[in-house]
């Protein structure tokens, strides 16, 4: 079974392969030997909004919004109104010429009373569509392929400063339609995860002359099931991670504030293994030389995320990805943003700097971003974001 040039990336993913569809990378760009941690439902790991999109990917430590779900939903104990909603929408690697893969996000919070709040999101991938043909060339069916994830949050405010999080996600990935590939049966993928993360501020600084506040946040993110495709393959797990961040603000005067920001992710999954190039055993598997057995539990899996990658300590710190990002507010109704965000050459190479927009109109709200990779060529370039936000004030009791 064929499937069309420009779809094969999406194929690769149908048939269990679980390369990311948003990395790409290039000899040019490697300085060792490539060895990437890679996953399922990687649409999980995608920045769905704008905001954190135009500041590098930054988001655990940022002041609370509606888009505070995917970063951390312990920051919606804090958020200063009673409702808030957000809309966000990405089209999705257009520097390969496929004009229908988009990312669309909605957002939400309900303020309980003052130390309760729930969340609410509903994520949707669309892949565009597929054209299955047999070996002839001849066309069988098309097939528009789609991941979705939606998510339920609790957050409680302990005290002022300090405030927890539970969340639970249901993921749905239909990548074949029940369509067989190379033979073989398949039918969607689901999996449960949750999230517990927690969220610290402080808004009582004082730097020099100008009052300040420091966020510190960490999100565990996605622990959940495995996810499979067909009845005969091994389950693979779905993007676990864990996200720690802290964000600093200055607030010059009543009408100019910047924001710092810095975030550090880790995914908690099996690191491939090295094997030997000539050995098997008794059941026909290669031998692994360095490294760890990938396929095991969700639990082992978490825990030897730490030390299983076969390089040792370097290569695990080579599994780091870093976020770095800068906004600055005027009068609370303007901010311009600007990002980085790093990742090693062995890892995936993805390096961008990202800038963006914003606008606060009474309870409307309007982000842009704009992301720009450091290599020409990349799948990535001109990656745009869009969000609109509305955030209700005092609606309790009207």
């Amino acid at each position: 079974m064929k499937v069309a040039r420009k779809r094969i990336f999406t194929l690769l993913a149908v048939i269990g392969l679980i390369i990311p569809s948003f990395a790409q990378i290039t000899t040019d760009q490697l300085s060792g030997k490539t060895n990437t941690v890679t996953s399922s439902v990687p649409f999980l790991t995608i920045t769905p909004e704008s905001r954190s999109g135009g500041m590098g990917d930054v988001g655990v430590a940022l002041s609370p919004d509606a888009n505070s779900m995917h970063w951390n939903p312990a920051k919606y104990a804090f958020v200063p109104n009673d409702l808030g909603v957000s809309i966000s929408y990405t089209p999705w690697l257009r520097r390969l010429g496929i004009d229908d893969i988009n990312l669309a996000y909605l957002a939400g919070y309900k303020r309980l009373d003052k130390n309760q709040t729930i969340g609410f999101s509903l994520r949707y991938f669309s892949l565009g569509s597929i054209t299955f043909t047999d070996i002839t060339g001849n066309t069988i069916t098309s097939f528009n392929p789609n991941e979705f994830a939606i998510d339920g949050a609790y957050a409680r405010a302990f005290s002022d400063k300090f405030a927890g999080s539970l969340a639970f996600r249901f993921i749905y990935s239909n990548l074949t339609g029940g369509i067989p590939v190379d033979g073989t049966e398949s039918h969607a993928g689901t999996a449960f995860a949750s999230d517990v993360s927690i969220f610290y501020r402080n808004d009582e600084l004082r730097i020099s002359d100008y009052d300040a506040t420091f966020a510190f946040g960490v999100n565990l993110s996605n622990i959940g099931s495995k996810i499979s495709y067909s009845k005969i393959s091994e389950k693979d797990f779905i993007p676990i991670n864990l996200r720690i961040g802290a964000a600093y603000t200055v607030d010059f005067d009543d009408y100019n504030s910047l924001t710092a920001a810095f975030d550090l992710n880790k995914l908690l999954i099996p690191t491939p293994p090295e094997y030997y190039s000539d050995s098997v055993d008794l059941e026909g598997d290669p031998v692994i030389e360095f490294g760890y057995d990938p396929n095991v539990s969700v639990p082992v899996g978490m825990f030897r995320s730490f030390y299983d990658a076969p390089g040792g300590f370097v290569e695990e710190l080579h599994e780091l990805t870093y976020s770095a990002g800068l906004e600055y507010w005027y009068a609370k109704q303007f901010a311009v943003r600007g990002g980085l965000f790093l990742e090693h050459n062995t890892k995936g190479a993805r390096k961008y700097f990202t800038v963006g927009i914003g606008l606060r109109l009474n309870v409307f709200g309007l982000d842009f971003s704009y992301l720009v990779p450091f290599y020409q060529e990349n799948p990535l370039s001109n990656t745009l974001r869009f969000s609109l936000l509305f955030d209700f004030a005092g609606l309790k009791g009207k």
